[in-house]
This record gives structure tokens, sequence and C-alpha cells, in this order.
């Protein structure tokens, strides 16, 4: 056989390809030469940003900017739990940011704060070298220094209980902090490698915030009496910052710092202003404020105001470039929630709740004002021209979250089932498609479309399969009534009803119907076939551990001995691809055809003791390859024991919150076509994250996790398999879906030791493949960001990913 990696030609290429893709499982393919177009994220693409860029000579000196948030920051502390998206804001112009973020969340070194952060030594320890900027001060004018680093490790490093931090992700890895060859240099030495080094110390707080537990508790919630950014903070006027509320009302006003080095700001002010979503538009009209996120019901009222009067109503809803396009019936999205300090760059510590806060589009049958705004004033519309719409795909995701530690999706099989059936295309063009934005599903739980890396992994589930979910299902066994697979239901007969006050429809449950049986699909394959299609599947991943083990041999060979060459990186990286492919053709092998027994059982079959064997990457269940791929309708509810298969789905009741329930409208349509019900219960906003997600009260749920330029520091808490507590309790860190591996928890902490960045990227691609396959959670689509700005308002908007440059900011000459 002609060698992988030898000049053989595409018909070798081909011929790899194919023994890889039939196999169905999702190794990271894409870096074997010829089996794919490459890395999805070779540029940021459109929908990365949208925020006028303009340099600085064309931007005029002065004026305020009025900014629209949904409350004043309750802590000006982003490492408190209390500390929001507003607080983040804050501290992103007022604090030094070592590493800011460029539009695909690369972290970039800021040369206002450093002129140069390297690793100088990897063995024995890690060492970090930062050289300061000597320009840099703290606004009392003492310089920015080793000082500052060394109190901001001892206060986050988790030994101190006395301050109250919400997290210490990296700072626990620290041995010492120390001044370098110069007051201007920090030397870090790292007890354990860490990949993540550059999240460190952003935003750095003064020691005499770090150095102190009651500054840091109590003092730096209110105010920041030394700041070091183009801005400072003048004070807050109004709103609870405290304790006793939740902030809303108020503003926060932030101004020029006549002591900063950098290029000083344009603007003479900012001021943050709590606005409810609800009231943003009026507000717009009224020129009370100048940039503010909307819903995409008053960004198509912002764009129809601009057109002429004559067209405006007949156009109100055509998408078009920089301003949202029409919604549809169905065009709904989950609003924003504020992201905590639970991870670098904002990251959430408890997630977005979808719905808390509005956001794109509602439906126009939850409410009317998603309608053209024909009744619209003249004056209305007057004021509004003054506004242009921005857009972009917001650097978090709406996932579908399948609670593992509750009946009947602690089976793996069910949970498989279950995210089989949902078309995620679907729902992401409802929910995108209208925007005019990139409408591709999300395929990572741990990447954003766009990010270096960013590759799609759904492949390690499946792709909808509503005759794979239903033979998953059938296997677990939930049944049609009379003991046969459920199948659709022929034309014009009455479904099955969802089970919630605004459906209804019943089925009658007849089994054997012999014009059902014509209309319906094949069957399903028998589970002698089935196994025939398994033990296939297992000699291809055999075939594909060969090749990558020849890749591998053929890398080492060149690297001659150098660990430092990219072709030992390359060796590295296919002797791993190669191990994962025997243990998974190992699994498939031990395991019987659905419906039998033994010792263990992979991928949609179940270990003698009930619990889902770990590591597997795509369900036994594919070889049931639906006959009628088009097939649709509800089919006859599922029972197994004599009680149907009804899944609570918790979602919240707020006014912001139509367009989620939307979508879980569809879900729930998707899932209804498996047999499945879905049993909706709707909940007030408040109490939805901490009395339902969080406590584990709900079946399936919506809502949002907040992307990251650090998914090996980030993703951990998120996907980390739950512990068993001294008081018999389970600690989930953030997984609320309760589903989890030893195997994928050990894939995050070699991704955050290793400091190759090609392996660590490969490490977070193969933990990202087994969460998939866990099928614990189901990113559906990332968030859209919707904002409106002044027209003559420049370097502001739709940010994206991206670190805002404050003293960019203003209006245009």
């Amino acid at each position: 056989m002609t060698h992988p990696v030898s000049s053989g030609g595409a018909a070798c290429r081909r011929r790899r390809c194919a023994a890889l893709l039939a196999a169905g499982v999702l190794l990271p393919l894409p870096v074997l030469t010829g089996c794919g177009g490459g890395d999805d994220a070779e540029e940021a693409g459109p929908g990365a940003q949208d925020i006028a860029v303009t340099a600085r000579d064309r931007v005029r000196r002065g004026g305020t900017l009025r900014w629209a948030v949904d409350a004043v920051p309750g802590t000006l502390n982003a490492f408190q739990a209390r500390a929001d998206a507003a607080t983040r804001r804050v501290t992103d112009a007022v604090l030094p940011r070592l590493f800011t973020l460029d539009e695909r969340g690369r972290p970039q070194r800021n040369p206002d704060y450093l002129t140069a952060a390297d690793v100088t030594d990897r063995e024995p320890r890690q060492t970090v070298v930062y050289k300061i900027n000597p320009k840099a001060r703290w606004s009392d004018g003492r310089a920015v220094g080793p000082e500052d680093f060394a109190a901001q490790w001892k206060a986050l490093r988790g030994k101190d209980n006395a301050y109250w931090s919400a997290r210490n992700a990296g700072y626990d890895r620290i041995e010492k902090v120390e001044q370098g060859g110069s007051a201007h240099e920090v030397e870090v030495t790292f007890a354990k490698p860490y990949a993540d080094w550059t999240s460190l110390f952003t935003p750095l707080y003064p020691k005499s915030v770090m150095g102190d537990a009651r500054a840091f508790n109590d003092g730096a919630r209110e105010r920041l009496a030394e700041t070091a950014g183009p801005f400072t903070v003048r004070g807050r006027d109004g709103g609870d910052g405290g304790d006793g509320g939740d902030g809303g009302g108020g503003t926060l006003t932030l101004v020029r710092n006549p002591k900063w080095w950098g290029a000083p700001a344009k603007l003479d002010s900012i001021v943050l202003t709590a606005l409810p979503r609800e009231e943003r538009a009026a507000a717009l009209a009224a020129g009370k404020a100048d940039l503010a996120e909307v819903d995409p019901a008053d960004a198509r009222k912002i764009t129809a105001a601009g057109r002429p009067a004559a067209s405006g109503s007949a156009s109100a809803g055509s998408p078009g470039a920089g301003s949202p396009g029409a919604g549809s019936p169905s065009a709904g999205s989950p609003g924003a929630g504020s992201p905590g300090a639970g991870a670098p760059d904002g990251a959430s510590e408890a997630g977005r709740v979808e719905g808390a806060e509005h956001e794109a589009g509602h439906s126009p049958a939850a409410g009317g004002d998603d309608a053209p705004p024909r009744g619209a004033s003249a004056a209305e519309r007057d004021a509004l021209r003054r506004y242009t719409v921005r857009k972009a795909l917001e650097p978090a995701y709406t996932q579908l979250a399948l609670n593992g530690s509750a009946h009947p999706l602690n089976d793996d099989r069910v949970r498989r089932a279950v995210a089989r059936a949902v078309d995620r295309q679907k729902l992401a063009d409802s929910v995108l498609k209208p925007l005019g934005l990139p409408n591709r599903p999300l395929g990572s739980h741990l990447l954003m479309a766009g990010q270096p890396g960013y590759a799609d992994h759904s492949g390690a589930l499946g792709g909808p399969d509503t005759t794979a979910a239903r033979a998953m299902l059938a296997d677990a066994g939930w049944r049609a009534p009379g003991g046969s697979s459920a199948q659709p239901q022929k034309p014009g007969q009455e479904p099955e009803k969802r089970v919630d006050a605004d459906r209804g429809g019943s089925d009658d449950g007849k089994a054997g119907d012999p014009e059902r049986a014509a209309a319906a699909p094949a069957a399903p394959l028998s589970s002698a076939g089935v196994r025939s299609a398994d033990l296939q599947r297992s000699a291809l991943l055999r075939q594909s551990a060969g090749l990558y083990k020849d890749v591998a041999a053929n890398r080492r060979a060149a690297a001659a001995g150098d660990t430092t060459a990219s072709a030992y990186a390359d060796y590295r990286r296919y002797e791993m691809l190669a191990a994962d492919a025997l243990s998974i053709a190992e699994m498939i092998e031990v395991a019987p055809a659905p419906g039998g027994r033994g010792a263990e059982q992979a991928d949609g079959v179940r270990a003698a003791d009930g619990k889902p064997v770990e590591g597997g990457l795509a369900a036994p269940a594919d070889a049931y390859r639906a006959a009628d791929p088009a097939a649709r309708g509800p089919v006859p509810a599922l029972k197994k024991d004599g009680k149907p298969l009804v899944l609570r789905f918790v979602l919240p009741d707020g006014p912001g919150s139509e367009r989620l329930r939307t979508v879980a409208d569809r879900i729930s349509g998707m899932l209804a076509r498996i047999g499945v019900q879905t049993a909706v219960q709707k909940v007030p906003d408040k109490s939805y994250f901490e009395d339902h997600i969080a406590a584990g009260d709900f079946d399936l749920a919506l809502y949002t996790w907040p992307g990251s330029a650090y998914p090996a520091t980030d993703g951990r808490p998120i996907h980390a398999k739950p512990q068993p507590a001294a008081d018999g309790s389970l600690t989930v860190e953030q997984n609320y879906t309760r589903v989890g591996t030893d195997h994928i928890d050990q894939l995050f902490d070699q991704a955050a030791a290793e400091l190759d960045e090609d392996a660590s990227r490969e490490l977070i691609e193969r933990a990202d493949a087994r969460i998939w396959a866990a099928a614990g959670s189901v990113p559906l689509y990332q968030r859209p960001e919707v904002v409106a700005a002044r027209k003559d308002l420049v370097n502001a908007g739709a940010f994206g990913f991206a670190t805002p440059r404050f003293q960019n900011i203003g209006y245009k000459k």
C-alpha cells in the first residue's frame, strides 16, 4: 500500500479519507493532507465584528457616549461572583489588560502595558518574563510593577480564605512571582505548566486592592481609587451596587484619564446607563442613548426608518448589509445573561440564562412588536434615522442541555436519541438567517466559529436522523404501544399531544395498521444487520489506526530526535489519533448487538452495571440509516413498563423569553417525531437558573455559555465529571447537565499543561469530540449580537470576540 504521506497522489488520499470517513468517527481528520478544506478558522469571516472601524485621525475629539447596559455593575472587582458584563466593560476601560483579544479570539500582547512577554524556560519549571512598559503608571503616579503582580497572585491563588474570589484558575499553578532584572520586569515561575498563561493578570488591579482582603471584598465593589487605563471612574449615580439590590437603574460615568500615557481617549466621557431592553427603542427615539444592544424587532424599526417612506413598510423586513433582516414566525433568539467572573475575559461563572434578557427577534406569534413599524409616528421615524444597526456573532452559544442525572436521560442511549432528533440547522436558520448572519450550526462546545482550531465535531454524535434515534430508544426499551418500533403516523392522523396547555391533539395508539405500515419508512435493520455494520466500522477504525501509525512513524523519522521540531509534534498527534481509533474499535468489538447483554457496551449500549462506557465517538445505531430521511410527523408516544416517555422542558417565562420559547417549541416538535413527549414548565426568570438549572431541576433546558479564548481552562469546569462530596451530594462545578467522563477530564488537564500550542489544540479537539459523544449538551448556534448605534459613532458596535479599544471610540469628523 502506498504510504499515506508519500507522493502517492490523489488516489491514495481518496482511499485514506474514504476509510476514515466510512468509519463514522470524528477524529481530527482535517490534519491529514487532502482530507478536508483545512483550518475552518483561517479568516474571521462575516459576522465576526461590525464596529465601523475608522482611523483615529478621522475621529473628532470630545463628546459623551451614552451606552445602554442592563444594570450598572454590582461590583468593580472582576474576580468576584457578582461581576457581570458591565463590570467587564468598566475594567477594560480603566485597568491594565495585558493581553487583548482580536476578532478571532486570539490573545494579543497589549503594548500600552507590555513591551514583551515570553516563556523563557520550560524545564525544570515554566518561567514567564513580563517586561512592563516603563510609562505605565497608576493614577496616583506609582509605576505599575512586580508588587502588583505578586499581590494579585497571592489574593487569587486560593490559599487565603479571607479573599472572596470566584475563581483561581491558573493562579493556583504559580510557584512564585518576583522582580526580574529591573523594576519593570516580572518573573513568574510555575509549579505546574500552564498553557493559558496569557489569561493571567488581566485585568491587573493595584496592590492596594489585591493586598488587602477588605479592599478586595468591599472597597473595590463601589470604587477604584487607582486606575491605569484611558479612562478613570468618576462615580455612579443611582442604582444599587451593594448586596441589597440587583444593580438596577442609575448610571456610572467614566472620564478621560489625563495621566494616560498612550493615545489619548477621543471621548470626554462614557456614561453607562441602566436601561431595560423593552425601553431602549423609546430611549433611542428620545435621543437618550447613543449605543444599545436591541431586539431585532427594534432593529427593524431603525432600519425601516432609514428607508424612504413609500418603501419602508414593504421592505421593513428585508435583510441587508448592516441591518437585520426580516423576522420569521419562528425566528426567536435567547437573551443575554451576565457573564460572571468564572473565567478569563468575562466568561460566565454560572452561564448565561437564555431569555433572562431580551435579544434578537421575538416571534410575531408571541408579541405584536415584531411586525413592521407601520404605526410608528413620523417623529419617531425621524428620530430613529439618526441610528444604524450593527450586528455580529457574539462569542457565546445557545445549547440544549440534557440532565444526565434524571431518569430517563441518565441512559446515554436516550440522550443520544434526543440529540439526534434535533435538526440544529433548522434552528440556526430560524435564528440567524433572518439577520443576514452566517447560519451554520455551531459544531464545537469549546471554540466559536472563526477561532483558531475550530472544527465541527458534531459527527462524533451523528447528524439528525429520526430513524437512528428511534432505534436507540427501542434498544433502551422505549417502544410504541403494542411493542413495535415507533413509526410516523399516517397523513391526517392526529398526533400524540405535547403535554402543554398551549397545544392539543391525541393519537389512538393503534398498532399494526396496514395503511400506516405502507406509508412508514422501511423498518430498521435487524440486530444481526446492526452487528454486521458495527464490525465493519471496527475494521475501518483499525485501518485508520494503521494509517495514523504510518504517518506517526514517518514524522518521527523526520524529526530525527529533535523534540522541539514540528515533525515531532506531528508524530505525537498521530500517535494519539491511532490510539483513539484502536480504543473505539475495541469497544465496538466487545459490545453485543442492540438488545443484547455483555460485560461492557459502547456508545449507545450499556455496561452491565448500567453506567455509560466512556470514550466512544459514534453510536452503533448509526447503522440504522433512515430509508426515508425526509420522514416527518409525530409518532405515537413511546412507553416503557407502561410509562410514557415524557421529558420536562423548563423555560423562563419573562417578557424577554418569547423567542426562546419559540426555539423550544420547535425542538418539542422534532422530539415528537420520535415519540418523545415534552412537558413544558415555565418558571420566573429570576429563579430559572439558580432554582432549576444549577439545582438540576429539569430534564431539558436552553441556556447560553460564553465562548473563551482559553478553552482548556474555561471549558473544564463546564464539562467536568461530577464528583461525590463528603456529605453525599454531588459536586458538579459548572457542569449542570451532570454528564462527564474521566477521560474528558484528563484531556482538559493535559491540554492545560501542554505548552505546545498545536498539541494543546489537538487535545481540546479530542475532548470536544468526546463531549459530543456523551450527549449531555447540544450546541445549537452562536448568539446574534444586534446593536443600535448613532450613525456618526465609530469604532463601536457589535464587537464580537474583540476587546474594545476605548481610546479609539468616538464620533466621526
